[in-house]
């Protein structure tokens, strides 16, 4: 029982950064009808611009406490995710939205690589240690073991996403981006800016990303130029598992994949005696996502864009 709950634990906390990168997927999908596969890159950004905040707020007021020195670096990196993403879209996508569907593809890999080599550039080749603002003392649950840091990021995860969904269903953008979403050429003749709401869309998936990033270098102690390619893979499988398009499809599908991935290393875990369990981990995504493909394609909550043909 201990042994589960501890794996559901780490499922829920891995889940979570898969569903709030799943949402950038999913909102950029939904009003472009576009994968941005440079996605799992802005992550990537914000763990190495949290890294650098932080090694400077250490210098300069080293007796902060660990949890405003995190979200110090969230509010810092935000914005340079951001900036990075409204460039991406700007440089990248903006002229190509009419074009066959696979030359966004094309260009989408063509950033990705670009930016993991900016980066590299910046920070270099090696992992870049991620400083340890958060005490280490864990606390019982039911038995298991959740460390604070577990613990801000599932708060951090469940703020972001019920502020999201807020900004969607109870404000005016948030109409407009569902508008946009249902039909854009309509929804231009009603008066809403496509333009707008494109670029608000890549803003918002740019700071989810940027939560991620921060949480997910603090979580697994170090970052890397190359570290967004797998997690922004898991989270499009994520994406695709709940309904790429629904964003409560990719909530869904993000804390879905990430229990499944954690409870099924643990099983075959206990089954080798920890000799194959986190080498057969990553595999699950993709298992995942041929079996969606393959019966459902839609996912579990179905897709609400609208058929464009």
């Amino acid at each position: 029982m201990e042994t589960f709950v501890q794996q559901l634990i780490n499922g829920l906390v891995l889940g979570s950064m898969y569903a709030l990168v799943a949402l950038g997927y999913t909102m950029v999908y939904g009003v472009l009808n576009l994968i941005n596969f440079a996605h799992g890159d802005v992550l990537m950004i914000g763990a190495m611009v949290g890294i650098t905040v932080l090694n400077i707020i250490g210098v300069a007021a080293p007796d902060l406490p660990g949890v405003a020195k995190l979200i110090i670096a969230i509010l810092f990196t935000i914005p340079v995710c951001i900036a990075v993403n409204l460039a991406i879209e700007r440089i990248a996508y903006r002229k190509l939205r009419n074009a066959p569907r696979l030359a966004p593809l094309i260009t989408a890999i063509g950033v990705s690589l670009l930016l993991q080599t900016f980066a590299m550039m910046i920070w270099g080749r090696s992992p870049v240690a991620f400083p340890q603002v958060m005490p280490q003392d864990s606390i019982a649950v039911f038995g298991a073991l959740i460390t604070p840091t577990q613990i801000m990021l599932l708060v951090l995860a469940v703020l972001s996403m019920g502020g999201l969904l807020l900004l969607v269903e109870k404000t005016k953008m948030g109409r407009a981006m569902r508008a946009v979403a249902e039909n854009p050429r309509v929804a231009g003749l009603m008066g809403v800016d496509s333009n707008k709401v494109i670029v608000m869309t890549f803003a918002i998936g740019a700071a989810l990303a940027g939560i991620a990033g921060v949480m997910w270098g603090a979580t697994y102690s170090s970052a890397q130029f190359a570290m967004g390619f797998l997690p922004g893979l898991k989270a499009f499988s994520a994406a695709v598992l709940g309904g790429i398009g629904n964003i409560y499809g990719a909530m869904l599908g993000g804390i879905l994949l990430g229990v499944i991935e954690s409870l099924g290393a643990g099983y075959i875990g206990d089954l080798t005696g920890d000799f194959l369990g986190s080498q057969y981990q990553d595999i699950f995504a993709f298992v995942v996502l041929i079996i969606v493909l393959t019966l459902r394609p839609s996912g579990i909550m179905g897709e609400r864009v609208a058929d464009r043909a």
